[in-house]
């Protein structure tokens, strides 16, 4: 990745995190009974926990970007009173997998809840944990939550992965939307996002060194901003990653004065709050992205290994 690029990843992820350190109001949880939080509303707080804890992780950020990401990450962890709102969500729906996979993103961030911890331990245990009827690179995310908070893995994790659309290494071009997210999710889940490359297995590196330029092109002729950012994260989550210098200055050029990105499909309004609804998702991922993307060619110039395409 060369140096131009470099600098655009890091202009990118830097602005967009800026951003939502500016908008972090609009992802406050309601004031209402836990039972009655809408799942977007806990998708959203989750996913820029993500996007913070990401930044935390790799800590090429400059100290102005960090400092914004350390703050997001506090403030999300107030939002559910300090994991007090997750273990009352677990325990009133002990089936439900998404409390231990909002927790799991703070663990790997060092915040913990013991009751919390003690209870996810005791679930993930049961029998009933290993036949939740979710699509199977939801399957996989349970799995890399679970290691994320430091709990054994009881899965087949081969079988998973096997039951998968990826996995299947099928025709390239019978992929559409809602498989490419699929495609996305299921290289973070194994690598967790980009911290264990080897956990994907050899012959879909290959299939994804064959075949994700001839899809980051496609979502870079059509604009689609959010799914190409989705698809630069797993360029990053490689063994020898591809980073696509090319496509940064895109990215660069679809990026608002302010920070945001936008997703590609509507046109975002001009006022910020109104944006946030459609398109704080994109900038999201385009945080999670620059972050990798930087993090992987220092490492890679650490090395010694040159530049990667």
């Amino acid at each position: 990745m060369d140096t131009e690029a470099v600098r655009l990843a890091r202009r990118v992820s830097e602005g967009a995190v800026e951003w939502l350190g500016r908008m972090r109001g609009e992802f406050a949880l309601p004031d209402v009974p836990e039972h009655e939080i809408d799942g977007n509303a806990l998708k959203s707080l989750s996913e820029l926990t993500l996007a913070a804890g990401m930044v935390h992780r790799e800590a090429v950020a400059g100290r102005q970007c960090a400092a914004t990401a350390e703050s997001l990450l506090d403030y999300a962890w107030r939002q559910f009173k300090e994991g007090d709102m997750l273990y009352r969500l677990q325990t009133h729906t002990p089936a439900a997998t998404h409390p231990m996979e909002m927790y799991a993103l703070f663990a790997a961030a060092g915040y913990r809840h013991a009751a919390l911890d003690g209870l996810t331990a005791h679930l993930t245990g049961l029998r009933a944990s290993r036949v939740t009827e979710h699509v199977p690179n939801r399957r996989l995310a349970l799995v890399a939550s679970a290691r994320r908070i430091g709990l054994p893995v009881l899965d087949d994790v081969d079988a998973l992965i096997e039951q998968t659309w990826l996995g299947g290494t099928p025709e390239p071009w019978m992929l559409d939307v809602n498989n490419a997210y699929g495609v996305t999710h299921t290289v973070f889940h194994l690598t967790d996002y980009g911290s264990d490359p080897d956990g994907l297995p050899e012959h879909l590196q290959e299939y994804l060194r064959l075949w994700l330029p001839v899809w980051v092109e496609v979502f870079a002729e059509t604009r689609f901003w959010d799914l190409l950012l989705e698809f630069l994260v797993v360029g990053t989550c490689l063994k020898s990653p591809l980073f696509f210098p090319h496509v940064w200055e895109l990215v660069a050029q679809a990026q608002r004065d302010d920070g945001m990105v936008p997703n590609g499909l509507t046109v975002p309004p001009a006022e910020p709050e109104y944006a946030w609804l459609n398109h704080h998702h994109p900038t999201i991922v385009a945080a999670v992205t620059g972050t990798l993307a930087v993090s992987r060619a220092l490492t890679l110039t650490a090395a010694g290994t040159g530049n990667a395409s």
